[in-house]
């Protein structure tokens, strides 16, 4: 078992999930839904994440796609979310959001969506299924802990310090899709 690889899988998906950078868009939903179960949007967006690391390359086999592709097509969109949080634009726009409960839109697609899932399979190609699955458990932790917590972070932090997390995780997710580019590419 590699703490390097645990750690770097870890923060990789805790960069794609953004839970701080999407607290205020987590306080919106609650305003509207009520409060966000914590749990059960947990559970859910964790089983979605394991489920497409387990069955997500069978399915993009029958589909004709290799993992490579898939990566590096998963590093474009990573790529492209980065530069949503550190230039603060919205190149994917998100869907109707009259949705309501914690499992639409919050676990999927706002915690568990394309750009996760993408994410979690185009790890496949440089780490092993349980240094990933150690990653996507930590993550369900702070997933859970963050949910949780939602109003006591927005005070602590503040809106100015929010931007500044979402900043700077935009630019390590810029970062990580170059390596995953790269890697699968052949390229340095």
């Amino acid at each position: 078992m590699n703490f390097d690889h645990i750690f770097t899988v870890t923060f990789t998906l805790f960069a794609i999930i953004d839970m701080l950078g999407n607290i205020p868009i987590l306080i919106s939903i609650s305003e509207r839904i009520g409060q966000i179960q914590a749990w059960k949007t947990t559970i859910f967006a964790g089983a979605l994440m394991l489920v497409f690391l387990f069955v997500g390359e069978a399915f993009l086999h029958v589909l004709g796609v290799d993992l490579k592709s898939f990566a590096v097509a998963g590093s474009i969109l990573i790529f492209i979310m980065g530069l949503e949080m550190t230039l603060g634009i919205d190149i994917f726009k998100s869907e109707d959001e009259n949705q309501t409960g914690s499992l639409v839109p919050v676990a999927f697609p706002l915690i568990a969506g394309s750009g996760t899932l993408t994410t979690v399979i185009s790890l496949k190609t440089n780490y092993d299924s349980l240094t990933i699955v150690i990653g996507i458990l930590l993550n369900l932790l702070i997933i859970y802990l963050v949910l949780r917590s939602l109003r006591l972070i927005e005070k602590l932090l503040g809106r100015g310090g929010l931007l500044v997390i979402r900043k700077f995780m935009g630019v390590i997710l810029l970062a990580v899709a170059v390596k995953i580019f790269k890697s699968n590419l052949g390229i340095g």
